[in-house]
């Protein structure tokens, strides 16, 4: 599982998929498995990763590797934000956090009301009043 790699074995990782330039970014910067699923474009250039060609391919590979919906930049509050491994994965990315020793069937048990669902119901439909 990608969230118990240490700051070695994300570079090793980096530079398997062609990256070796950008290895000691990411050793410097000490970006772990649990901090893998913070790693986007927008946080790639803090990293060192500067070319944009670059920046496309990790954020794609990273969001492969962890199995992740590409984020849209045009989504829209009434959809759902992110499927349930998204959402533990972000969690124990945070270091401290009670979270972060929470296994992935706890986690999903204790947040499965935090899911966004569409409701069931047929409420807020306006219907057409005859006179």
């Amino acid at each position: 599982m990608t969230s118990l790699w240490d700051i070695h074995q994300v570079a090793s990782w980096i530079e398997d998929i062609g990256y070796p330039q950008y290895k000691k970014c990411f050793i410097e910067n000490r970006i772990d498995g649990c901090n893998l699923i913070k790693v986007n474009s927008t946080t790639l250039p803090n990293l060192g990763v500067r070319k944009f060609e670059d920046v496309k391919d990790i954020a794609c590979k990273v969001r492969e590797l962890l199995n992740l919906e590409e984020t849209k930049s045009s989504q829209h509050l009434y959809l759902p934000e992110r499927d349930i491994m998204g959402m533990y994965l972000e969690a124990r990315s945070y270091t401290g956090s009670p979270l972060c020793k929470l296994s992935f069937p706890r986690f999903v048990y204790t947040t499965q009301h935090a899911i966004w669902k569409p409701p069931l119901t047929n409420e807020g439909i306006i219907f057409q009043h005859k006179h």
